[in-house]
């Protein structure tokens, strides 16, 4: 049996997101499309028969206990499968900057599912690990296997849908994260102007037209945003400069990215934007996901 395993935890784009109601469990029901893309954190797990599972990362500020999602979802994943007395040294390189709106957390715990899932030859289906990542958060069913997919309820009810075209993608964070419980106060205090074309963009993806999805793309919490984020729509309006098809902000924040059908013009802005905001990324869709 092998005894450890590196995988990848792919960063998350909503290329669209639409709030609808506050639910009776307390969370707000939602329509999104998320998108995987190439950015991703490195995950070396490293199996133990000590009953501890650790973490380790190296950004030093992160906690390495059970507050850090990756400790979480092993030992969620031991539970679930009657490993009594299995442990895990887990490292986390991280690339996706922490409080972007990328999915970062969330994505390293689904990547701890499928490695432990592999490792110890568990088996697990692509449902099972999703069910385990429902109790880790939101975005976690999501990235178990990622690619392209149509969201609903706390973002637990996933339908896939076809690969996004290929294409190039901007992303830029710029220097500030944002509270998700402020951002989703602020919606509930506020009318909503505009909605997605959430139909229109599932058909665009059908269709294999990339201008189609990236003229749909929209986020309602851009709506509720504080002025004190207004570089949120100034690094919009650079992207746009560089003739994006389409940018919207991820998720509750910060990140904004764009989509480009030339590299040439997608690698100018990321070059002038990288001048200016240290977390920027130049990179490419992901399609879904093999899981045992």
């Amino acid at each position: 049996m092998l005894m450890e395993i590196l995988t990848h935890a792919y960063a998350k784009l909503n290329l669209s997101l639409d709030v609808l109601d506050r639910m009776d469990n307390g969370y707000h029901s939602m329509k999104t499309i998320m998108q995987s893309v190439q950015l991703c954190d490195d995950i070396l797990i490293k199996l133990t028969n000590d009953g501890a599972v650790k973490a380790q990362s190296n950004l030093p500020y992160l906690p390495n206990d059970e507050r850090n999602i990756a400790v979480k979802a092993a030992k969620a994943f031991f539970a679930e499968t009657g490993m009594t007395g299995a442990g895990a040294n887990i490292r986390v390189f991280k690339r996706i900057p922490v409080g972007s709106g990328l999915g970062g957390g969330s994505s390293d715990g689904a990547a701890v599912l499928r490695g432990l899932n592999t490792l110890t030859g568990a088996g697990l289906s692509r449902r099972q690990l999703e069910k385990i990542a429902e109790k880790l958060g939101s975005d976690v069913p999501f990235c178990v296997a990622g690619g392209t997919v149509f969201a609903e309820g706390r973002g637990d009810i996933l339908t896939d849908l076809p690969p996004m075209p290929d294409c190039h993608i901007v992303i830029c964070k710029p220097p500030f994260s944002i509270s998700t419980p402020e951002v989703f106060e602020r919606y509930d205090c506020c009318k909503t102007r505009c909605r997605p074309d959430t139909d229109g963009l599932v058909q665009a993806l059908e269709k294999g037209d990339l201008r189609g999805v990236a003229v749909r793309m929209y986020n309602v919490f851009e709506d509720v945003m504080p002025r004190q984020y207004e570089d949120i729509h100034l690094v919009k309006n650079q992207i746009l400069n560089y003739n994006a098809l389409g940018v919207t902000m991820s998720g509750t924040g910060s990140a904004v990215f764009g989509v480009f059908e030339n590299y040439e013009k997608a690698r100018e802005a990321y070059q002038t934007l990288k001048t200016e905001y240290p977390d920027c990324f130049l990179t490419k869709p992901v399609n879904r996901l093999k899981v045992v």
